[in-house]
């Protein structure tokens, strides 16, 4: 089964890439979705479907200036723009390769890539992978938040304090109680939570 983030290629999308590539226009690795746009020279939308690699290869001078936003169906890309209410085509190609960086456009590091933007001074066009990655992000995705919270603590209570995870799963002791909510909810943490289509994603860092 695929990620949220992933989705399969369409025959319109291998056509697109293909008449970019023959344009001279950088094609995507991977499937961004398709993009809206509103064209300013005859000031109305644009009716048809756009791809990333129509968007990149819009000609501003002979085809009307205008502005592009995703049009939500790859809940990654919307999650990384979603504060946003247009995209360029520099960012896309930054996207494309922060995701190759990565290693794919799976969920999970589009949601650090939200995160990252969201702590850091830089834009996407100028961050790297490795910076991403040294943020230390941990993704939890799942149907509800009351499920994923236990999931999260638990986890990282076993991660970060092994001995201390170990002694209490071994207690005997009714009373020692392993309080999620507390647990997460200290300064020890920051926690996002993120809801998008029919899932909600959790986005965890030690402070």
């Amino acid at each position: 089964m695929r990620e949220p983030g992933q989705t399969t290629e369409t025959k319109m999308e291998k056509t697109s890439s293909l008449e970019a590539a023959a344009n001279g226009t950088p094609a995507t690795r991977f499937n961004l979705g398709s993009f809206e746009g509103y064209n300013f020279r005859s000031q109305s939308a644009i009716v048809r479907e756009l791809t990333a690699e129509d968007v990149i290869g819009w000609d501003h001078d002979r085809q009307g200036e205008a502005e592009f936003w995703p049009s939500g169906d790859q809940a990654g890309v919307a999650l990384v723009f979603r504060d946003q209410n247009r995209v360029t085509a520099t960012e896309l190609l930054a996207l494309d390769r922060l995701l190759e960086e990565l290693g794919g456009d799976i969920l999970e590091n589009f949601l650090k890539l939200r995160h990252t933007l969201s702590v850091s001074t830089k834009d996407l066009c100028a961050l790297t992978g490795a910076e991403v990655e040294d943020q230390n992000v941990h993704v939890f995705v799942g149907p509800n938040f009351w499920d994923l919270r236990r999931e999260a603590a638990y986890e990282l209570f076993e991660l970060y304090y092994p001995e201390a995870y170990v002694a209490w799963e071994k207690s005997q002791c009714d009373g020692l109680v392993f309080d999620t909510d507390r647990f997460l909810d200290s300064p020890g943490w920051s926690v996002d939570e993120v809801g998008f289509a029919n899932s909600v994603a959790l986005i965890v860092t030690p402070n």
